[in-house]
């Protein structure tokens, strides 16, 4: 069984060295024929759109947005600009100021799909003059206003509950104007265009009014954010991790012909992934438009290894085509694994909840494809036409530090392979229980930098004005007009005021405030009446009055559905994490269901709602991928092995680095959002190729040079140990440079990323050389045909 297996070896071997020949032969036409196929398949990525839309997170049957889409679609959408004003002299009540809020408010209908503008200055006060119900604006023509009218309409803006904390402050040193808009939803530029024309609006308003300063949020900004960090990290972080690559590479392999070899193929892998994203119609989102780091990073792994057995062949004296073809046959196997364990981390993405994270690992699985198919063509045909000189048997310098020092590792882990193995189990346990520290959070405020300009903004407004998060609630009656018996006005009125006795709650807007307040007023203003009306026929002809006095653009449309029969509330909370976000729409929901009819009863749903929830959706769907990727990545390595009891062995240091990982950040930092979700899938594939490598080594020197256990650790320590430093160097580089991405999201990713790997080489150089002396039956003592019988792993031929 066992000549067969080598006979069947070697068959697959020579396959391999007659490929390698063929594309050295070929080397012309294989340089130019895969340069042909790539700029074909890249010039897809002239296609390659951006979409900013925060709906983009969810998926199409996400519950949530479908609550808050079948919400909005019953009233008005609330996408808007929100525009807060801060007077340096902290006065928002003086004539200056007034007049410039008031010019502001009248220019902002001018915004590109506006529907309707909300301020102080044109907030609708009604007011009773005898029997006559009058509805105006609260502040007009306020340049000729006497002092006493400019304390009347303070006292008053500060006093309204519907205009307190949310467009006035108490302190009355802080104003908005908010715009709300209504997206066609024909092009991707619309938000665009939105937010260019809000910039030069505000830029303008405060050229003309030296004194006053502007703060941009909403949700068009918060849209506009994700798309602006996602170009200003492509644009500095593409070409800082290029300079690294370019460094890291001709410093470890001293060769400029290699070097431009791997810059090509990792040009090359970009291409080849954002061309398919392009002609299959991917819109790039913040998390996707990290695949082009990532494939960078990720692709110089395969060149490397070609490269470094390379040089190490033509210091030993081969020439250089003997030594590229070495090259292929020793890491053709190990680098298609590799790459295929890459390919099966990233596809599990698309377990995810979260269609972007799709699509990142959709276009980093293809531009991982690409980085394989043109390390073992395109770099060796081009390494074949490049000059490349190399001194033979250099020992000296960097490169045999190096060797000395893996030759040293591997001494040290052969003479203590038992207190190494169980020293690093241990120390691997007590680290990973640290994992209960973690817990799933979000706030979607927190996904930008505190750099990023609409953070900054963002947190002033909330710490200094009113809060950007929300609970909605759509609070039916039952019956068409129903909205106007005074029984479901007094429990509306009951629900409001429940709302806005909790901490966290800053805002609270409701039909029954605007029944109160017109009640007052048509009873002369008396506060006696302020109060929701006694009889439903009062309050409909009360509600028709002042539905007749709006003007157009400020009616009820955002908060009373068209028949009547339902209304909106909307309470606006402090900056929450999701874990308290949704504990408190949870409290809301128990309130309704005890004490309101059945008719009256709403889920709570919001923007913020979607984003606190997707986080726990994201984490149990992405389980099922990661154990489905688990299963598959066991299976192959298992296969490729030919080895049950090798299989099992690789698992053990391929999954113990995640758990690891995870136990140090629970301690570090211990919040796991949407983007850290993903990391288990992701880098399961990744590391598993230091292990693969660092195996396919050893058996060949079991299989091929008949070494016993001990000689094949060192012989696997000796030609790999440096590629494997090299390649570990280069994906803590790239993600390390990720992780200063402006989007939350992805830096997130990138550090937990970072902690994996860096503790995957370690165990690769600890754990599994001292498992692989510990597992079976020890060959101190056995001659090296004998140790070679105990062995029956067999590699798969290419």
């Amino acid at each position: 069984m066992t000549k067969a297996i080598n006979e069947f070896q070697q068959m697959g071997q020579q396959k391999v060295i007659s490929f390698a020949k063929w594309i050295i032969k070929w080397r012309w036409l294989v340089l130019v024929v895969s340069l042909g196929i790539t700029a074909l398949i890249g010039s897809g990525g002239r296609h390659v759109g951006f979409n900013s839309d925060y709906h983009v997170f969810f998926s199409d049957d996400n519950p949530q947005m479908l609550a808050f889409d079948a919400l909005q679609n019953k009233y008005t959408k609330d996408d808007n600009v929100f525009i807060v004003i801060e007077p340096k002299d902290g006065k928002v009540f003086t004539k200056e100021t007034l007049a410039a809020v008031e010019k502001l408010t009248a220019d902002s209908w001018q915004t590109p799909y506006s529907t309707r503008v909300d301020a102080i200055t044109n907030f609708q006060y009604t007011k009773a003059v005898a029997d006559d119900l009058y509805v105006d604006d609260l502040i007009q023509n306020s340049a000729e206003y006497a002092p006493d009218q400019i304390d009347a309409v303070k006292q008053i803006a500060i006093d309204e509950i519907l205009l307190k904390d949310r467009l006035i402050n108490e302190e009355s040193d802080l104003t908005a104007v908010n715009i709300t808009v209504q997206l066609p939803g024909e092009n991707m530029t619309e938000g665009s265009e939105i937010i260019a024309h809000v910039r030069d609006l505000t830029t303008k308003f405060e050229e003309e009014n030296p004194n006053l300063k502007t703060y941009l949020s909403g949700m068009i900004m918060l849209s506009g954010a994700f798309e602006e960090s996602a170009f200003n990290d492509m644009q500095s972080l593409v070409p800082l991790m290029f300079l690294v690559v370019i460094l890291t590479i001709y410093l470890t392999t001293r060769t400029l012909s290699g070097t431009i070899a791997t810059l090509l193929v990792i040009v090359m892998s970009i291409m080849t992934g954002m061309g398919f994203a392009g002609w299959f119609g991917i819109m790039l989102t913040p998390p996707s438009s990290a695949a082009t780091t990532i494939i960078m990073t990720l692709a110089v792994a395969d060149s490397i290894h070609l490269l470094i057995t390379f040089m190490q062949g033509m210091r030993k004296g081969l020439g250089k085509h003997e030594a590229l073809v070495e090259s292929i046959r020793v890491n053709f196997v190990p680098v298609m694994i590799t790459s295929l364990t890459t390919v099966i981390g990233f596809l599990s993405m698309n377990f995810s909840d979260s269609p972007p994270f799709h699509d990142l690992g959709n276009i980093t699985s293809v531009g991982m494809l690409g980085a394989f198919v043109y390390s073992i063509f395109t770099l060796p045909a081009l390494m074949a036409i490049l000059p490349v000189r190399v001194k033979v048997k250099e020992t000296s310098g960097t490169d045999g530090q190096i060797n000395s020092f893996f030759g040293r590792l591997a001494e040290f882990v052969i003479r203590n392979d038992k207190k190494v193995l169980w020293g690093s189990v241990a120390a691997s346990l007590l680290i990973t229980l640290l994992i209960t520290k973690n817990e799933f959070n979000e706030e979607f405020i927190k996904y930008f930098d505190q750099e990023v300009q609409f953070r900054q903004d963002t947190d002033f407004i909330s710490e200094n004005l009113t809060g950007i998060y929300t609970l909605e609630f759509s609070l039916g009656s039952g019956e068409e007009g129903g909205i106007n018996d005074p029984d479901y006005l007094k429990k509306l009125e009951e629900f409001e005021y429940w709302l806005e006795a909790k901490p966290e709650v800053v805002h609270v807007s409701a039909f029954s405030e605007i029944a109160r307040r017109i009640n007052k007023s048509m009873h002369g203003d008396s506060l006696s009446y302020y109060r929701v009306p006694d009889s439903r026929e009062e309050a409909a002809q009360f509600l028709l009055l002042y539905e007749m006095s709006l003007p157009f653009g400020l009616d009820l449309n955002n908060q009373i559905n068209v028949d009547k029969s339902e209304t909106r509330l909307i309470a606006t909370t402090t900056n929450l994490s999701s874990k308290e976000f949704i504990a408190l729409g949870g409290e809301a929901e128990a309130w309704l269901k005890a004490n309101a009819p059945a008719t009256m009863y709403s889920d709570a749903t919001s923007t913020a709602t979607m984003f606190s929830h997707l986080t726990k959706r994201q984490v149990d769907s992405m389980m099922n991928g990661s154990i489905a990727a688990l299963i598959l990545i066991s299976v192959i390595l298992m296969f490729v092995l030919r080895s049950f009891r090798h299989g099992l062995i690789s698992l053990i240091p391929n999954l113990l680095p995640v758990a690891v990982g995870f136990g140090v950040w629970g301690v570090t930092n211990g919040i796991i959002n949407v983007g850290i979700s993903i990391v288990f899938g992701m880098t399961l594939g990744i590391i598993v190729d230091d292990s693969v490598h660092f195996l396919s080594k050893y058996l060949r020197a079991r299989r091929e040079l008949n070494k016993s256990k001990e000689e094949a650790v060192r012989f696997a320590f000796d030609t790999v140990g440096k590629a494997l430093v090299v390649t570990t160097i280069v994906l803590v580089a790239g993600f390390a440079i990720l992780a200063q991405s402006s989007f939350g999201m992805n830096s997130g990713m990138a550090k937990v990323t970072v902690l994996i790997i860096t503790f995957a080489l370690a165990l690769d150089f600890l754990l599994l050389p001292a498992l692989l002396l510990n597992v079976g039956k020890s060959t101190k003592t056995k001659t090296d045909a004998q140790s070679t019988s105990v062995d029956t792993g067999q590699l798969s031929p290419a």
